[in-house]
């Protein structure tokens, strides 16, 4: 007698295969082996499985990320500082309006500067 294939167990509905050749090995004591197959087995995964995901999901974690956006607010606020300090210690008074089109000119200015800063210390030559 042949056997048919269920369509909805066949090959073709399932996903791709992802081919993996490398091994990542350690040594666990009894106790944090039982630990780590607990948590595996409660969340219905495979010790191997769930054992990539916590590696993978650590890895993505600890890669440094794009730091740009808080560079730029920092550089924002040393150009506050700096153009309104000076000003200021000279017994300058300013008007609402004036410190309005400072915050309007740092908001304008501040990934620029960010980048300029960036570039110079790549590039060796600092502040």
């Amino acid at each position: 007698m042949l056997e048919t294939l269920n369509p909805d167990t066949s090959r073709a509905n399932r996903p791709a295969r992802i081919s993996r050749s490398k091994t990542v090995s350690t040594k666990l004591t009894e106790t944090e082996f039982a630990e780590v197959e607990r948590v595996a087995e409660t969340r219905g995964q495979w010790l191997s499985e769930w054992a990539r995901e916590a590696l993978l999901a650590a890895a993505k974690e600890a890669q440094p990320q794009n730091h740009a956006a808080l560079f730029a607010e920092v550089q924002a606020l040393r150009l506050i500082f700096v153009n309104t300090l000076e000003p200021l210690l000279r017994g300058e008074k300013w008007s609402a309006e004036q410190f309005k089109q400072m915050l309007l000119y740092v908001k304008s200015n501040k990934h620029r500067v960010a980048a300029e800063l960036m570039e110079s210390y790549r590039s060796g030559t600092g502040e």
